[in-house]
């Protein structure tokens, strides 16, 4: 007869010697990730996008003020989709719209770093892997381009972290035909960051300056 006594695994960055300290944001590069009017309404709308959005609108905010580099992800998929970056539906959200002399990075895949110049605008940053600057992350959908990005930035050598208030997903269909709620998704894929590919904190505020 089985037991279970209800206790978390050790992670795989314990396992490996990883160090969970968060990271300060002026010490890093903030990645924006998909905050597109996309998430907003429609059929790809998730839950909590708005509240997320406003906690994205507030770590911009704090990293612009810090002097933190900024770069804004957008996924393009094509027109007449609610990925279309040449009308309002795909484009970045006014509350965090791109300023003068913050980078725009296009992609087309959930990892914001595959087939795009996103490496090469972080290393023209001073950004590179070892170079005692972490990646912050935030945006949309979590258990998609955030985790997929994440995965990207540490199979590359990168330290990131993401920002858990400012990130928000969809309730989905279960293999087994149940449906699996957004928050239950939004939980599975920020773990699945903190086994391995990074850390979280848990709200903007909680970030060191």
């Amino acid at each position: 007869m089985s037991t279970h006594t209800h206790q978390p695994s050790t992670t795989l960055r314990d396992v490996i010697g990883l160090d969970d300290q968060p990271p300060r944001l002026s010490e890093s590069a903030l990645i924006m990730i998909d905050f597109q009017n996309t998430y907003r309404t429609g059929v790809m709308a998730l839950d909590g996008a708005e509240t997320a959005l406003a906690a994205g609108a507030r770590l911009l905010e704090r990293a612009r003020a810090a002097g933190t580099p900024v770069v804004h992800i957008l996924n393009d998929g094509g027109e007449n989709t609610p990925y279309d970056i040449r009308a309002h539906i795909g484009a970045i959200s006014d509350e965090v719209a791109p300023v003068e002399g913050e980078a725009v990075v296009v992609k087309q895949f959930p990892n914001s770093f595959h087939a795009t110049d996103l490496e090469k605008t972080l290393s023209d940053l001073g950004i590179a892997p070892g170079s005692g600057k972490d990646l912050v992350l935030a945006g949309f959908m979590t258990h998609m381009c955030v985790n997929y990005t994440a995965q990207g930035a540490f199979n590359l050598g990168y330290r990131p972290t993401v920002i858990a208030e400012a990130t928000a997903t969809r309730a989905l269909a279960a293999p087994d035909g149940t449906v699996l709620p957004a928050a239950a998704l939004q939980t599975a894929a920020l773990t699945t960051i903190t086994d391995l590919f990074g850390t979280v904190v848990p709200t903007v505020d909680a970030l060191p300056a």
